[in-house]
């Protein structure tokens, strides 16, 4: 037998080859989990970064404003689902779009995660489910926060499954955007796209009005019809304040569905794009 022959010899058994390589699947979970903890042990950091704008949203525009007899005091259990819905919406949007924005140019972090063994399309959509779970967590957070501020806060039990499907799709929504913004806006451009952006996307999102109440205004009922975060907003208030006129939730849902398609299938084409270049 020479030193090339490597067939078995009588009696020998050939061990198994093992892939010492991680499936796709458990690299996938791998890059979630340790996105999560280190949400989770930033907690402080986190809460700060998603509440303190609502706080101060919610205590001025139904606290302050009602000492005051500009408003009324329903106008809070109106106004605290809007809130809800914009923190969930902003959070899932800026969970991707900073991050991105700054790893595709000054950090090169996200040339470690295109080295993982998963298809590049995979680590967008990591992406977009850590951002869904931040912006559900900060939904949840804002309750207690809004009953907190409030003195109590709206709640029906019926609605409980509105609530979980408009904000997991809306979240959905805003982190869609989110992708699609962090690889299409280059770093010098941060602070005017957003200032651009985030203005009209919170003040046309009837987080602060129903949408009905506008009838008398055509136009800027017409204008927040093309804003997904009216859909969110509508959506968490039928489901928490369902007296309160509002937007047929199927329309709500079907619209966030879209909407969330559409947004995803332009940033993930847009991160294939960015991270083959």
């Amino acid at each position: 037998m020479t030193d090339l022959d490597t067939r078995p010899s009588a009696g020998e058994v050939r061990q198994p080859t093992v892939d010492a390589r991680p499936s796709a699947g458990k690299a996938f979970r791998a890059i979630l989990w340790r996105d999560i903890y280190v949400t989770g042990k930033e907690f402080w950091v986190f809460l700060a970064q998603v509440a303190l704008q609502p706080l101060f949203m919610l205590f001025v525009f139904a606290k302050v404003l009602n000492a005051g007899g500009y408003v009324t005091d329903d106008y809070a259990h109106l106004l605290l689902p809007g809130i809800v819905a914009l923190t969930a919406f902003l959070t899932a949007l800026q969970t991707v779009s900073f991050p991105l924005i700054m790893e595709f140019s000054f950090t090169r972090e996200i040339e470690d995660r295109l080295l993982a063994p998963l298809p590049t399309y995979l680590v967008a959509v990591e992406k977009l489910l850590l951002a869904v779970i931040r912006a559900l967590a900060s939904a949840v957070i804002m309750f207690p926060i809004g009953a907190l501020v409030l003195g109590s806060a709206p709640w029906h039990t019926d609605g409980i499954p509105l609530l979980i499907a408009g904000l997991v799709l809306g979240s959905w929504v805003g982190a869609g955007i989110g992708l699609t913004l962090g690889t299409m806006v280059p770093p010098s451009k941060i602070s005017v796209i957003f200032a651009v952006i985030l203005t009209p996307l919170m003040f046309t999102g009837a987080t602060q009005y129903p949408w009905q109440s506008l009838d008398s205004m055509r136009w800027f009922q017409v204008v927040t019809a093309l804003n997904p975060l009216t859909y969110l907003s509508e959506a968490v208030r039928a489901a928490v304040v369902p007296d309160v006129p509002h937007i047929a939730p199927w329309i709500c849902i079907l619209v966030l569905l879209a909407s969330g398609a559409a947004s995803t299938a332009v940033g993930v084409r847009g991160f294939m794009r960015r991270a083959i270049n």
